[in-house]
């Protein structure tokens, strides 16, 4: 499974930047897709993740209400949507996928077997 995010760029702090996640296969039907960032000088961390099932959606608490995943089942890729963007949001995003993560562990990068290669989102204060 090969994945591939794309979508990142420069804004203004306030402002909105949509990410995608592409898959190779034909859709993301049975995968669990997470969404991670990385800062210079920092941990790879949790920002939110869709379950298996496309009914749940999970976040960390810094995004939640800024940020909101999506997926279009009928297609190959899914929507990381960010508004309201600060300069701490700042970092190279990554989108993951797995087809056994558990609830519990939907926020550990250890529990992604398929990684996307990354997108710079940077915002300017």
């Amino acid at each position: 499974v090969q994945l591939q995010a794309s979508g990142g760029g420069l804004v203004q702090a306030g402002g909105s930047l949509s990410l995608s996640c592409t898959t190779s296969e034909r859709t993301f039907r049975g995968y669990a897709v997470g969404w991670f960032r990385q800062a210079p000088g920092k941990e790879r961390e949790f920002v939110g993740a869709i379950a298996r099932s496309g009914d749940s959606t999970y976040y960390t608490d810094s995004v939640k209400g800024r940020f909101t995943i999506t997926r279009d089942k009928t297609k190959n890729t899914m929507y990381l949507q960010m508004s309201s963007l600060r300069p701490e949001d700042t970092a190279v995003y990554y989108c993951a996928a797995s087809r056994s993560v558990i609830t519990s562990a939907i926020s550990d990068p250890g529990a992604y077997a398929y990684w996307g290669q990354g997108t710079q989102v940077t915002v300017s204060s």
